[in-house]
């Protein structure tokens, strides 16, 4: 049976999975809980399917650490436990009538992001139809590129960890946290340079397709594509409520790259204008 097709069996099953998973509990946070877990297992069924080749043992590997690490944060935050349900869920609920989430919930939770979590490894599947093209400098390169993006996320979500930590802290000792969103470390030059590291990962991976064939575009980069214009509507949904919560965080908007880390504009002047 070719790879892409196991790989399809067993995304249906994860879909069906956590919806139903998310009408017995109430929570909807299933996908979330298997997001570093089902790449790792696509990308080393692509690599059976191939045979194994040095390409795609280094494919599989890199995706091994990154399921790894991310599995740990998510763990760390509660997200395994019972309860452990995204934030922003129960936000677009407030926001839904009931028949809308549900959709929602079927449609875009479900299928749509299980579809994602498929799609951005099937470059691996690229790798291994080219059989054994020759390992080089451009692999190397690549994986470097990917360690350097996951020790990067690795810093981010570190620094956001220890931030929400204090928080927590202060809360407990009566006091109300200020600033109440982090904007220090890696956060003073991008607003969300995990959302960064993570999406410059996956097209990095969509690189290794390219350097297996030497040809620049392939079907396989709409899983990379279709990873970004998940981001961009997570960031926007996920600032639309920092910005509800916090007065501040519009000066924040002002002066911090959005995505890919920059160095910070300077606060305008009194009676300047800003855009």
């Amino acid at each position: 049976m070719s790879p892409l097709l196991v790989c399809l069996v067993i995304g249906v099953a994860i879909a069906l999975s956590t919806w139903v998973a998310s009408l017995i509990t109430r929570e909807y946070s299933w996908v979330d809980r298997i997001w570093s877990i089902a790449p790792v297992i696509y990308v080393w069924v692509f690599a059976a399917g191939g045979e194994f080749t040095p390409r795609l043992l280094l494919l599989a590997s890199l995706v091994t650490l990154w399921g790894i690490r991310l599995t740990f944060n998510f763990a760390r935050k509660g997200g395994y436990r019972p309860g452990g349900e995204d934030y922003r869920w129960a936000v677009l609920r407030g926001r839904m009538s009931q028949p809308q989430f549900a959709a929602f919930n079927l449609l875009f939770i479900s299928i749509y992001q299980n579809a994602v979590i498929l799609a951005f490894t099937v470059p691996a599947f690229t790798v291994a139809e080219a059989g054994t093209a020759p390992f080089g400098g451009w692999d190397i390169a690549l994986a470097a590129c990917f360690l350097a993006f996951l020790v990067g996320e690795t810093v981010a979500d570190q620094q956001q960890w220890e931030f929400h930590r204090w928080k927590t802290s202060e809360r407990t000792a009566g006091r109300t946290p200020q600033p109440g969103f982090l904007q220090t470390g890696l956060f003073r030059y991008s607003r969300h340079p995990n959302f960064f590291f993570e999406q410059a990962q996956w097209w990095v991976f969509y690189g290794f397709a390219v350097a297996a064939t030497g040809v620049w575009l392939h079907w396989t980069v709409v899983g990379a594509v279709m990873l970004t214009t998940l981001f961009i509507g997570s960031t926007i949904f996920t600032e639309s409520i920092s910005r509800s919560k916090y007065p501040a965080y519009d000066d924040y908007r002002a002066r911090t790259s959005p995505l890919v880390p920059w160095f910070p504009r300077r606060p305008a002047a009194a009676g300047e204008r800003t855009a």
